[in-house]
């Protein structure tokens, strides 16, 4: 993570807010890797928000983007939370995960411009620094983002690649992607017995929890389904006369204000042993209805005042930043997701071109 930073920190120079883009696009390809929203804002908070405050940067500047692009996390594969939901709802786990990637991208790419603009109009958020940055040029300039962050995207390119052409299921997937990490690890002389030990102490402890949670989630949906409960529900709701946008608006709606109170699996333990039959009802796309329903997850990450990831960077910031400027920095990032989500609604095929090449 640190090599990565800092091979992206040496391409981009003489851009409006330069440490906050630093931020936004290493944070993009360290998602390319991480499966976890907060360890990508814990990470970035603790190695780039120091930085950035004492070389000037407004809290507001400092903290929103990183708070923002941990978010994306979600969208990006490899998603936890995304292979989580496709295991409780029966979407197909490989197109949901392919699905996320032009979202997340879109998303990244939108907060890289809302940086610059804004820095533009109001320069004092983040005062120039590429004078007192480290001037890098010819194969100096370049050498970090071949030696590591193009190795680092190679993982990604592992695991997408194999979703999208056929090649392998999203376990098998998981597995080469383990592998190459392992390459990458050796080949960067990092890889000890400790260190593999502690990854497979964290992946025993986090593929129990999943389990359970599937565990309970499938048994809620089976007493949903042997009461007669889910039909009912279905045939109350499409027995109102309301068309499927309305009804898909509303599941929308319901989750992004069930995000402002819980926490992303009581949202889906909660919503989708009721929302899956009616999709399933109503012949609604699933993995358009998939990636929207991730998008309203990834805005319950940032909503005040419980947002998970709000949380995330109180505990890294220092006490100089208070809990206001971290609500008040989200807030842009929060408006860019609900455009976003609109976006989706809209235009389907956003969500759903990309998992429709998939082999």
């Amino acid at each position: 993570a640190h090599k990565v930073i800092e091979g992206v920190e040496r391409l981009i120079h003489r851009v409006p807010g330069r440490l906050a883009v630093v931020a936004v696009v290493a944070g993009t390809v360290f998602s390319a890797i991480s499966g976890s929203t907060i360890a990508t804002t814990a990470m970035l908070g603790s190695l780039m928000l120091p930085v950035m405050l004492s070389r000037g940067y407004h809290p507001k500047m400092a903290t929103g983007p990183i708070m923002a692009i941990g978010a994306v996390d979600m969208l990006i594969p490899p998603s936890a939370l995304t292979v989580l939901l496709g295991s409780l709802s029966g979407i197909s786990i490989s197109k949901l995960l392919v699905g996320g990637v032009l979202p997340g991208v879109i998303l990244s790419v939108a907060f890289v411009l809302w940086i610059v603009v804004r820095v533009r109009i109001s320069p004092h958020l983040a005062p120039p620094d590429d004078d007192d940055a480290p001037q890098h040029r010819g194969w100096a300039r370049w050498q970090p983002f071949f030696a590591y962050v193009l190795p680092t995207l190679s993982i990604f390119g592992v695991v997408v690649g194999a979703l999208a052409y056929g090649w392998a299921t999203p376990t098998e997937c998981a597995a080469l992607g383990a592998f190459a990490t392992l390459v990458l690890a050796a080949l960067y002389r990092s890889l000890s017995v400790d260190a593999v030990m502690k990854s497979l102490k964290g992946t025993a402890a986090i593929s129990g929890m999943i389990l359970f949670i599937i565990l309970g989630a499938t048994t809620f949906a089976q007493i949903l389904s042997f009461s007669g409960a889910s039909n009912g529900l279905v045939q109350t709701i499409t027995g109102h006369g309301l068309s499927t946008e309305m009804i898909v608006v509303g599941m929308m709606l319901m989750l992004i204000f069930l995000g402002i109170f819980v926490d992303q699996i009581s949202m889906m333990m909660i919503t989708l042993p009721i929302f899956m039959p009616i999709v399933q009802a109503l012949g609604i796309d699933p993995v358009w209805f998939g990636v929207m329903f991730l998008i309203c997850m990834q805005l319950g990450l940032l909503l005040p005042p419980h947002g998970l990831l709000l949380m995330t960077m109180r505990g890294v910031a220092p006490p100089s930043v208070t809990m206001g400027d971290i609500f008040k920095a989200v807030v842009p990032y929060v408006v860019m997701s609900l455009l976003l989500l609109t976006a989706v609604f809209f235009l389907p095929g956003i969500a759903t071109w990309l998992p429709g090449r998939i082999g």
